[in-house]
């Protein structure tokens, strides 16, 4: 006796004269290849664009290194450059007085003031502390000293962009604008920093840093009673690590998936077509009866 490998065949055939084509078939096969069509693409957008996921650690991730590198870009419409300096501090006893390194100044003239936008990168130890924007290394005091402000960007660490993370967290003193505050009110921001790991999907590190902040402003007088406005941006570090990294689905996962979908969908096409059909059919033969 010959084998007959065909035996095994669990999907057998039946021949196209023993079926019967129906409009209502048609159109829910129709219905489900579309739909089909329409999950595949969908879960195909998903599985070639990557997802970020985050975790919380304890560490340092940047143990190489016990510095921060600071980038500040800050307008003041209302003084001059002549006096405006950047003061850092920090609680290891680190104290300069118009910091002058990668500093920029540059006079913005309108019809009625001189200002000045004022651009520096420096670095700060890992340590509580802060950096100031002030008049106190300018050897003539302005008469009328004007600390009305418009903070362009505060960054710590290294750049990254804001569209792949938690947007905002990463400068949310952007654009921030206090020209219609008092004109000789010190201004504080408390910046509390977290350290940050974001790792992309090529497999690069990048270690930026987020920030939240708050804000108050305060009338306050130096030696001998005289007003000394200043803006203060007052740091402390955050214990906890946030790590984010770009992840993208597995071959497998999308496999899994498109065959659900499509096994998925098939199947209830047809147990649906069946109802329906059964239906017309039972509807029919009561109408037979009816008029015989």
């Amino acid at each position: 006796m010959q084998f007959d490998i065909r035996r095994f065949d669990i999907y057998r055939k039946v021949p196209k004269d023993l079926t019967q084509p129906t409009i209502t078939g048609a159109c829910i096969s129709i219905s489900s290849v579309l739909f089909i069509l329409f999950l595949f693409l969908s879960e195909l957008s998903l599985f070639i664009s990557h997802e970020t996921v985050s975790e919380l650690t304890v560490e340092d991730p940047v143990k190489h290194s016990e510095k921060i590198p600071v980038f500040l870009n800050i307008t003041l419409p209302n003084l001059k450059c002549e006096y405006l300096g950047l003061d850092i501090q920090d609680d290891m006893g680190r104290h300069e007085v118009g910091f002058q390194d990668n500093t920029q100044k540059f006079e913005l003239t309108t019809e009625s003031t001189e200002g000045c936008r004022m651009e520096s990168h420096f670095l700060v130890n890992k340590i509580p502390g802060n950096f100031h924007v002030s008049t106190h290394s300018s050897k003539v005091q302005p008469q009328n000293p004007d600390m009305t402000h418009i903070i362009h960007k505060v960054r710590f660490g290294m750049d990254v962009q804001e569209d792949k993370v938690v947007k905002g967290s990463f400068n949310p003193l952007e654009n921030v604008d206090r020209t219609q505050a008092n004109a000789i009110h010190t201004h504080d921001y408390i910046v509390k920093i977290v350290p940050t790991v974001y790792e992309d999907i090529k497999g690069n590190i990048h270690f930026p840093y987020q920030y939240t902040y708050s804000h108050r402003d305060m009338l306050q007088y130096g030696h001998g009673g005289r007003i000394m406005p200043a803006i203060w941006f007052r740091y402390d570090l955050s214990p906890i690590t946030v790590r984010y990294m770009e992840r993208r689905k597995p071959f497998y996962t999308f496999l899994t998936t498109i065959c659900a979908i499509v096994g998925g969908t098939f199947t209830v096409a047809g147990i649906l077509d069946s109802c329906i059909f059964t239906a017309s059919e039972i509807i029919r033969k009561l109408e037979i009866g009816k008029q015989s």
